[in-house]
C-alpha cells in the first residue's frame, strides 16, 4: 500500500529537499515575499503555514517548535513578535501565490510567494 504520496520531491533527496524548504521559509518571513519557481512555492505555502500555525500559541513551546525548523534566531525572533500577533485573527491562508509566467532561461513556470498578513 503506498502512503505519502502527497509531497513533490523536487528532483531532490530528502535532506535537500527538507533544507531547501527550511531556507526558502527563512528568506519568505525574512523579506515577506520571495520569487521562486511553481513547485517550489506550492510546497513553500505548506510549509511555511504549518510554521505560523505552530508559532500561533505562543510562549516557550512554540518558539522551540519553530527554531527547530528555521535556524537563523533574528527571524525567529520576527516570526514570534511581528508576524505571529498579525495573523492572530485568522484561522489560515497566511500565504499567497501570484504566477509570473515562465522564466526564459528553461522556461520554467515561476511564481511570487507573498505574506498576507
Amino acid at each position: 500500500m503506498i502512503k505519502n504520496t502527497h509531497k513533490r520531491k523536487l528532483s531532490r533527496n530528502s535532506g535537500h529537499r527538507k533544507a531547501l524548504l527550511r531556507n526558502l521559509a527563512t528568506a519568505l518571513f525574512q523579506h515577506e515575499k520571495i520569487t521562486t519557481t511553481l513547485p517550489k512555492a506550492k510546497e513553500l505555502v505548506s510549509f511555511s503555514e504549518k510554521i505560523l500555525t505552530m508559532a500561533k500559541p505562543g510562549g516557550m513551546n512554540a518558539r522551540r517548535a519553530i527554531s527547530g525548523e528555521i535556524k537563523d534566531k533574528q527571524v525567529c525572533q520576527k516570526v514570534i513578535d511581528v508576524l505571529v500577533p498579525r495573523c492572530q485573527n485568522r484561522s489560515g491562508g497566511y500565504t499567497q501565490i501570484y504566477r509570473l509566467g515562465t522564466r526564459p532561461g528553461d522556461r520554467a513556470e515561476m511564481a511570487l510567494v507573498k505574506l498576507v498578513i
